[in-house]
C-alpha cells in the first residue's frame, strides 16, 4: 500500500503541509480532505455533497456510491445528509509506516451521467507513540588516548509518529566528559553521537554510566531512556578516513544479484594492525538495506543481494563504518546514497469496477456494464497505457477520464443464443518494449418472460380405476418454459371452480410445484364415470404468463358391490310370495328374481343358483333369467310351505354374491291343510324353541284345568249330591266356579288372528283368542266342541268326542307366515259352558 501512495507523492506533500485544519477542495475533478487518525467510528471527515453542490435528492437519484475497495473500508457516507463519515479506526501506523504524508485515496462514482471523483483524505498523525530504544543498555568502548572532540555514534531512539511527533531531541545525563551532538539527516531522522568533551584518565575514572533520553516534538512531549555504559581503553591513535564523506551511486532497479555497487576505501594513519582495516553496516543502516545489499568487510565492496524494485522506494542509504584492527580499535563513518532508476518492468493493472455483471437482454445499445481503470506502477512513457476489448463481443470501452473507461452494450443480446459472455479487456503500456495484460469480465445476460409455459401435450386422458388410495398422485402433468430463473419456474393449479360442476369429484388436488394430481378419496366408478378438469400452467416472472390443458380423468371399474335382489321385495333376507294353486302344472312361473348390480361389464354380469329347496325336484331356476318355474305336478305329498335358499352372484374377480330365501304355499282345502299342519308338526325340524314354549304352555294350562275339574268333582261327592244333580251341577255351574269373572259367550263368537287379519268361526259358546305377532312361528291348534249342558253327564263323554270327529273340518290352519317363525306374543283362553 506504501508503494501506492507514493506515487505522485510529491506533487502533493505542498498541499498537504498547508493543511492545519479540516480542508476541502475540489479540483478537476479531486476532492482532498484531512482528518487526524484514530478518529472513532461516524467522525465527521467532511461535507461531500456540499463539496461537489449536489442534493440528496439527487445522489440518491445518481446511485452515488463509494467505489468498492480495501482502502474504503475506513470511510462511508450518510446518503441522507450527505457527510463522509468514519467508518473504522484509522491507525496511521499500520497504514503508512513512516512515510510523512499518509494519504488514503478512493473514488466516488455517480451514474445519469457517469461521473467519477477522486477522494484523497490525509491522515495527520497525533502524538500517541513515544520513543523508545532498540536495546535498553548502549556499550560504549573509548581510548584514553582519544582527544577530545571524539565522537561515537550511538543507536538512536525510534518513534512509531513522523513529523514533529516524531524524535526531536535528545540529553544526556549531567557529568564533565560526554555530551551529546546530533545531526538531522534528510529523510528528518536524527543522528546521536556521544562527544568526548574532556580527556579520559582511565587510571581514573575507568567506566562511566550516562543515561541518554530521546524526546518527541509533540503535545504533550513523550520521551524514552537507554542508559550508556561507557568503558575507558588503552589503543590506537587514528581512526580510518574514507575518500569521501557522502557518495552517490544511480542503479537500474533490475539488476541482478551479485551486482556491484560501489567499492569503499578508507585509510588508517597507524601502522600494522592498527592500520588494517574492515567494513561494516553502522548501527544507522535499517534492516531493509541489509537485506538488499551486502558489504564486503575486508574489500569494502558493496553488492546487490535482494530484489530491487523502484515502485518500493526510489532512494536507499546505507551508512558504512571503517573500523582498524587495533587494541584500541578507531572507526571511520561515512554514507552511500543509491538512486534507483526506473525501468518498465510493471504491467498494466485493470481494475473493474462492476456496476451490473448481470444485464436483460432487451438492454439499449450503450448500457454502461462496468467501470474501469487501468494503471501502472511505472513512470513516464512506461506508466502510458492503453486498452480496448477484444473484437467478437456486443461490447466496448468508452473513456470517461484519463485511464478511465465504461464498458457498454455495442450490438444486441439475446440470453436464448448466448446467456453468458466473457469479455477480455487487454491493456498495454508504451515502454520499450511493451508489456501487456488483460482481465476477463463476465457478463450474465438475464431473461425477461417472453416465453408461455407450454404443457407436453394440448390434451391428456386418464385411465385410473376406482378404489384408489387415498391421497396418491394418479397422475403428472407437465409444462415447459424456456426462459430462465423465475420466470421459467412454472406452478400448477386447477382453473376455475371444481366444485360448481358437480361432473367433477371435489376431491381432486395437484401440487403446485410439479404437477402430481392427486386424488384425496377413492373414486367410485358408480357415482362418477368419467369427468374433465383444466389444469393451468403459470410462470413466475413479471407479467405472469399462463397456459392451460384439459385432462379426462376416466374410472375404471371394478367389482366391489355385490348383486341387490329388486324383486321380490326382501325383509331380513326372506320373502314370502303368492301362493301357488294346487293345480299348477309344470312350467308354471312361481316368480322371477329381479337383481341389479352397480358394477358395470362382466362385474354386473349376473348368474342365479338354486342353493337349497324343501323339494328340489319340485322346481327349477333359470341361472341366466332368475324365473322360478314348477318342475312337476304338485301332489298331495308335496308340503304346503316350500322354503328356497337362491344365490345369485356376479361374474367379477373376486366374485361376489347375495343369498335370499323365497317361501311359498301350495294352496288346499281345509282337510288337506289340517293334515298338512299336522305332518309340519311331526316333523322335528320345523320345529323351534317358541314351538316348544307354547307347547309347554298349552300342557300347563290343560292340565289345570283337569285338576280343577278333579277338585269339584270329589267336592260335590262329599257333600252327598245326587249323581244326576252332581253332573248337572258339573256340567252347568262348572264353569262358573273355575271362573265366575266371565260372562257366557254367545253363540256365533269367533276367533281373531291378529295380525293376519283372518277370523273362524266357531259354534256355541267356546271361545279360543289368540293374539300372536307377526313373527310368530307356525303352530296348529285343535279345538274341540263343548258338550250339551242339558244332557246326562254319561253322555258327556261320548258326546264330546263325536263333536271333536265332526269339527275336525273346523281346526284352524294358520297361514304362510304363521309358519315362519313369527313370535308368540300372548294367548288368552277361555272356557265356558
Amino acid at each position: 500500500m506504501a508503494e501506492g501512495r507514493s506515487i505522485s507523492l510529491a506533487s502533493r506533500t505542498l498541499l498537504f503541509l498547508l493543511r492545519l485544519f479540516f480542508v476541502t477542495d475540489i479540483v478537476l475533478g479531486q476532492i482532498q480532505y484531512s482528518i487526524p487518525e484514530e478518529l472513532e467510528h461516524g467522525a465527521f471527515v467532511g461535507n461531500i455533497a456540499e463539496d461537489l453542490k449536489l442534493s440528496i435528492r439527487r445522489m440518491v437519484t445518481r446511485k452515488f456510491r463509494l467505489v468498492t475497495d480495501e482502502t474504503c473500508k475506513y470511510f462511508d457516507v450518510d446518503l441522507e445528509n450527505g457527510v463522509l463519515f468514519v467508518s473504522e479506526i484509522i491507525e496511521r501506523e499500520q497504514i503508512c509506516g513512516h512515510i510523512s504524508t499518509c494519504v488514503i485515496s478512493f473514488e466516488v462514482v455517480m451514474e445519469n451521467p457517469l461521473e467519477i471523483y477522486s477522494v484523497d483524505v490525509e491522515v495527520r498523525d497525533i502524538n500517541d507513540n513515544s520513543p523508545t530504544f532498540v536495546k535498553d543498555k548502549i556499550f560504549v568502548e573509548i581510548a584514553e588516548s582519544f582527544a577530545p572532540g571524539a565522537r561515537f555514534p550511538l543507536k538512536g531512539a525510534q518513534d512509531l509518529d513522523v513529523g514533529s511527533n516524531s524524535v526531536s531531541a535528545y540529553r544526556i545525563s549531567s557529568n564533565e566528559y560526554f555530551s551529546l551532538n546530533t545531526q538531522t539527516r534528510s529523510d528528518g531522522s536524527i543522528v546521536v553521537e556521544l562527544l568526548l568533551e574532556t580527556s579520559l584518565d582511565r587510571e581514573k575514572d575507568s567506566t562511566f554510566h550516562l543515561v541518554l533520553t530521546a524526546m518527541d516534538g509533540g503535545i504533550p512531549e513523550r520521551s524514552g531512556t537507554a542508559e550508556i555504559i561507557v568503558t575507558v581503553l588503552d589503543a590506537n591513535d587514528n581512526a580510518p578516513v574514507f575518500e569521501h564523506e557522502k557518495y552517490e551511486v544511480s542503479l537500474f532497479e533490475n539488476v541482478p544479484q551479485g551486482f556491484l555497487v560501489i567499492q569503499l576505501k578508507a585509510n588508517d594513519a597507524d601502522e600494522g594492525t592498527n592500520a588494517e582495516v574492515q567494513y561494516f553496516f553502522n548501527t544507522h543502516t535499517s534492516q531493509r538495506v541489509r537485506q538488499l545489499f551486502r558489504l564486503n568487510a575486508e574489500s569494502g565492496e558493496i553488492e546487490v543481494q535482494g530484489v530491487l524494485d523502484f515502485e518500493e522506494s526510489i532512494v536507499y542509504e546505507i551508512e558504512v563504518q571503517a573500523a582498524d584492527k587495533g587494541t584500541l580499535s578507531l572507526a571511520g563513518h561515512t554514507q552511500v546514497r543509491v538512486t534507483l532508476i526506473d525501468v518498465n518492468d510493471n504491467t498494466p493493472e485493470i481494475k473493474v469496477t462492476s456496476v451490473s455483471n448481470a444485464i436483460p437482454e432487451d438492454a439499449a445499445l450503450g448500457t454502461t456494464i462496468a467501470l474501469i481503470s487501468v494503471t501502472d506502477r511505472d513512470t513516464g512513457d512506461n506508466e502510458r497505457v492503453d486498452c480496448q476489448v477484444l473484437t467478437g463481443s456486443p461490447f466496448k470501452l468508452q473513456e470517461s477520464l484519463k485511464n478511465q473507461y465504461k464498458l457498454i452494450t455495442n450490438g444486441i443480446l439475446d440470453r436464448e443464443m448466448v446467456p453468458l459472455y466473457n469479455v477480455t479487456i487487454i491493456a498495454w503500456d508504451a515502454g520499450t518494449p511493451p508489456l501487456y495484460t488483460n482481465k476477463t469480465i463476465v457478463v450474465l445476460v438475464t431473461d425477461i418472460n417472453d416465453n408461455t409455459p407450454r404443457f407436453t401435450q394440448s390434451l391428456y386422458t386418464v385411465y385410473v380405476k376406482e378404489n384408489n388410495a387415498r391421497g396418491t398422485s394418479f397422475f403428472t402433468v407437465t409444462a415447459l418454459d424456456p426462459d430462465f430463473g423465475q420466470n421459467s419456474r412454472v406452478s400448477y393449479s386447477i382453473l376455475g371452480n371444481q366444485y360448481e360442476d358437480f361432473s367433477v369429484p371435489i376431491y381432486i388436488d395437484i401440487n403446485s410445484n410439479d404437477g402430481n394430481i392427486y386424488a384425496l378419496r377413492s373414486f367410485d366408478y358408480e357415482q362418477t364415470k368419467s369427468f374433465q378438469i383444466r389444469v393451468q400452467a403459470t410462470d413466475n416472472g413479471i407479467p405472469k404468463l399462463s397456459s392451460s390443458t384439459t385432462v379426462t380423468v376416466t374410472v375404471l371399474d371394478e367389482n366391489d358391490n355385490a348383486p341387490v335382489i329388486i324383486s321380490p321385495i326382501m325383509r331380513n333376507g326372506s320373502a314370502t310370495l303368492q301362493k301357488v294353486p294346487q293345480s299348477a302344472f309344470p312350467g308354471y312361473l312361481v316368480t322371477k328374481i329381479i337383481a341389479s348390480d352397480a358394477d358395470s361389464g362382466q362385474n354386473a354380469r349376473l348368474s342365479f343358483q338354486l342353493l337349497g329347496a324343501t323339494d328340489s325336484s319340485l322346481v327349477s331356476l333359470g341361472p341366466q333369467s332368475g324365473e322360478i318355474k314348477l318342475a312337476r305336478p304338485l301332489t298331495d305329498k308335496d308340503l304346503s310351505t316350500q322354503r328356497l335358499n337362491i344365490l345369485v352372484q356376479d361374474n367379477g374377480e373376486p366374485k361376489l354374491s347375495s343369498k335370499a330365501s323365497l317361501l311359498f304355499s301350495i294352496m288346499s282345502s281345509a282337510n288337506e291343510t289340517f293334515v298338512e299342519s299336522r305332518d309340519l308338526l311331526k316333523k322335528t325340524e320345523y320345529f323351534s324353541d317358541l314351538n316348544l314354549y307354547l307347547i309347554i304352555i298349552l300342557g300347563t294350562i290343560s292340565l289345570i284345568f283337569f285338576v280343577a275339574i278333579i277338585i269339584l268333582f270329589v267336592v260335590k261327592l262329599r257333600q252327598g249330591t245326587h249323581v244326576r244333580d252332581y253332573n248337572s251341577k258339573f256340567c252347568c255351574a262348572g264353569s262358573n266356579s273355575l271362573d265366575n269373572r266371565n260372562q257366557r259367550q254367545s253363540p256365533g263368537e269367533y276367533l281373531n288372528y291378529l295380525g293376519e287379519n283372518q277370523t273362524i268361526s266357531v259354534r256355541n259358546r267356546q271361545d279360543y283368542r289368540m293374539y300372536l305377532s307377526p313373527n310368530a312361528q307356525g303352530t296348529d291348534f285343535l279345538f274341540i266342541k263343548p258338550y250339551d249342558a242339558t244332557l246326562p253327564c254319561s253322555e258327556v263323554k261320548e258326546n264330546t268326542i263325536n263333536t271333536s270327529t265332526e269339527h275336525a273340518d273346523e281346526a284352524i290352519t294358520l297361514n304362510d307366515r304363521y309358519r315362519k317363525g313369527k313370535q308368540l306374543n300372548n294367548i288368552t283362553t277361555t272356557f265356558g259352558h
